[in-house]
């Protein structure tokens, strides 16, 4: 797994209202939240391996010596952007406070440098015990974000504090707790990365110096700020970004096609890919001799941005990008009002600048704001301020 800056891992301890953490991977995954369930032996009781991985579509380990070739308890710690506990019962919140590792869950917690925030539930006596309010204590001093549970009706029919408190309350807190904006959430993105191939023969093509990388940012960052994603990717050797969904394709007319297929359904287009200009006119079945290959005709490609942005609905955003090597902000101008496009970012390719490179530099324009430039910076960033802007015509 890789970092997305939205990976959890559900620590689920062995309470009763461990059942309730069935609805909290679901609401997180709503959020935007990608989940690994690492459950207690004792929880087991209460909920079983076979829901958890039902829900997350990932595998549950809650044994230190399950796949111990794997190392979990580092690969886990690892990966985990957040490590939130709930629910979190008297003697794991003890455990913990005691630095103890005797579970798979206590081992991570113990390895991780991940924010880690822990969700108590159990009797009003318990959590009023001064055992547990020491224990608390100790891990707030720690740095751990210990939430109060909920005063209502608990097992048993007794009433007080020690309530699991409600799926969308945890999140909220927790969101604070990590900073993280979700202003995408429930906007469908998307996205298109690289560049297309148009081919001569089965071994030959002409395509272009794009690598994808920008693109691949612009649908970590919306993953990461709780979009969904959809990213048509163009000959990309890049890891795919957890969460999103991947659509690959080679020539234009492919891309073309799987663009008129979602873009119905999304509610902003980022056009990062570079989409050749133009094909061979003839495709041959067999590979051209070299004595054979003296000249090619060619014929030119539909202008897909144009063309899908002749589709849009009212509401919908079409950002574009343009890569230039002289008179960038003219050219980049006319673009935008051709293509009808609310955003289009500009940069200066000129000896093979930017392709392939994880920095950029630029110009943005809009379709009714001042220009933006955006001085060298890492393309993550850059794709980060793109969505603040399609955020800011979305809203």
């Amino acid at each position: 797994m890789s970092r997305t800056g939205r990976e959890i891992l559900l620590g689920v301890g062995g309470g009763i209202a461990a059942y309730k953490s069935a609805d909290l991977i679901r609401r997180l995954q709503d959020h935007g939240y990608l989940v690994t369930v690492v459950p207690t032996p004792s929880s087991l009781n209460f909920v079983g391996t076979a829901t958890w991985e039902a829900l997350t579509g990932r595998p549950v380990h809650s044994q230190v010596w399950e796949k111990v070739h794997e190392v979990p308890h580092i690969s886990l710690a690892e990966v985990s952007d957040c490590i939130l506990i709930a629910p979190a019962t008297a003697d794991l919140i003890a455990r913990i406070a005691q630095g103890r590792a005797d579970d798979l869950l206590t081992n991570i917690v113990l390895a991780s440098t991940a924010p880690k925030m822990i969700v108590p539930a159990m009797h009003p006596a318990m959590w009023n015990d001064a055992g547990t309010v020491a224990n608390v204590s100790i891990l707030r001093e720690r740095g751990f974000l210990v939430m109060d549970p909920d005063v209502g009706r608990l097992t048993g029919g007794d009433v007080g504090a020690g309530r699991f408190p409600e799926s969308l309350a945890i999140i909220e807190t927790m969101n604070g707790f990590l900073s993280h904006i979700s202003d995408l959430i429930g906007k469908e993105i998307l996205i298109t990365a690289g560049g297309t191939r148009e081919p001569i023969d089965p071994v030959r093509f002409i395509g272009n110096r794009s690598s994808g990388k920008q693109g691949y940012a612009v649908a970590q960052a919306a993953l990461s700020r709780g979009a969904k994603v959809r990213l048509i990717s163009a000959n990309c050797d890049l890891p795919v970004p957890q969460g999103a969904e991947i659509v690959r394709v080679e020539t234009a007319d492919e891309m073309n096609s799987s663009l008129n297929e979602y873009f119905a359904y999304s509610d902003v287009l980022v056009m990062c890919a570079a989409v050749a200009d133009a094909k061979p006119t003839t495709l041959s079945n067999e590979k051209i001799k070299k004595s054979e290959l003296t000249t090619l005709s060619f014929v030119a490609n539909p202008d897909l941005l144009a063309s899908i942005s002749q589709k849009r609905r009212s509401g919908q955003i079409v950002v574009g990008f343009a890569a230039e090597t002289s008179n960038m902000e003219v050219h980049a101008r006319e673009k935008l009002k051709s293509k009808g496009l609310d955003i289009i970012f500009v940069n200066d390719v000129s000896g093979g600048a930017i392709f392939g490179s994880d920095e950029t530099r630029g110009t943005m324009l809009f379709a009714n704001a001042p220009d933006l430039d955006i001085p060298s910076t890492s393309k993550d960033t850059l794709a980060h301020e793109l969505l603040n802007q399609v955020v800011n015509r979305l809203s």
